[in-house]
């Protein structure tokens, strides 16, 4: 089998193809993966290995239909992580989130049909949902998003799904809640606190802090996204929740009690424009038809995660002041 694995030098998507290549999906033993990445400045060619048999990587932009039409012959399957995924940096400019999220979904998906690649996996995020005040969210639920960037994602789904049903394509679509681990970029909620505690700096946490997030580690989401690529049905959609709702305090909380600091670290900021207050999905569509359950607690994923910034300065300091980025917290949409 050939993969071809868009955004795979990403947060996500570099996961996915580490373990990959590891042996950590039982019957990829011998497949063969294309990283297509952009390097923007949430892509890093370091969170892949230098060299592997089985590994090629391909610098290129998912809008470049030419060069897709040339790199896309031979793959079996497309398992596509590229976007755009940083609400704030949505809110102070959505163009390249348009561009990136709709227009390369679309592009991607042209170009699969005239070369013939059968099957494309569309990771998304339950942000496309908007914000739910009780209960969860099933698959069926309208789409609802509140932010340019889940409003790009539910238009790149969308499409997605009409692929399917117009052309026949076998397209499955994955909604996942936030992610954390090793390699996320520091702009985001969890790196960044970690980092700014780190190096004695203040957190940044919006308003009351009372935002509610469900939390899965990367390693899980990955897991749940090679069994949509492996028995997932075309045309469905698959939530992967992590079921583990935290406030944004109660994160930040943590994160203080793990890097050895206290409550005066907080810092509180403005809050964020049209800021969601909770995300809740319903899991149990992935869990009855392909099996999938989380299987990190988030006590044990923190605690790792927070050891591996602390034991890896050299790969978030370079990333995280090469961008020049410290505004308030980010949060995790795909990619990861």
């Amino acid at each position: 089998m050939r993969l071809l694995i868009t955004g795979g030098a990403g947060f996500i998507g570099s996961h996915f193809v580490r373990t990959l290549l590891e042996g950590g999906y039982p019957g990829h033993e011998e497949t063969r993966v294309t990283v297509l990445d952009k390097l923007t400045y949430a892509g890093n060619r370091g969170n892949l290995p230098a060299t592997h048999p089985r590994l090629e990587f391909v610098r290129g932009d998912i809008c470049d239909l030419p060069m897709l039409l040339e790199l896309l012959p031979g793959h079996d399957a497309v398992v596509h992580f590229a976007a755009e995924s940083h609400v704030d940096r949505s809110v102070a400019s959505a163009a390249e989130f348009i561009r990136t999220n709709v227009g390369g979904t679309q592009t991607l998906l042209d170009a699969c049909l005239a070369t013939g690649v059968q099957q494309v996996v569309h990771v998304s995020t339950d942000e496309v949902y908007g914000s739910i005040a009780e209960g969860t969210w099933t698959e069926d639920w309208p789409l609802l998003p509140n932010s340019p960037y889940a409003a790009s994602k539910a238009s790149s789904d969308l499409i997605a799904r009409s692929y399917w049903r117009t052309h026949g394509l076998h397209v499955s679509i994955t909604r996942c809640s936030n992610n954390y681990g090793p390699y996320q970029h520091p702009e985001k909620l969890i790196p960044l606190f970690t980092t700014n505690l780190l190096e004695g700096l203040q957190v940044p946490l919006y308003g009351d802090g009372r935002n509610i997030r469900e939390w899965l580690h990367v390693d899980d989401h990955c897991r749940a996204i090679e069994l949509v690529l492996t028995r997932g049905r075309a045309g469905e959609i698959y939530n992967v929740g992590g079921g583990n709702e935290l406030t944004n305090l109660q994160i930040t909380e943590r994160l203080l009690k793990l890097c050895g600091a206290n409550a005066s670290m907080v810092r509180r900021v403005a809050d964020r424009k049209g800021h969601d207050l909770r995300y809740a999905l319903d899991g149990s569509k992935i869990r009855a038809e392909l099996g999938y359950a989380p299987r990190i607690p988030i006590e044990q994923g923190l605690a790792d995660t927070v050891a591996w910034y602390q034991d890896n300065p050299g790969w978030w300091k370079t990333v995280k002041h090469a961008s020049d980025n410290h505004g308030p917290q980010g949060r995790e949409g795909i990619t990861s």
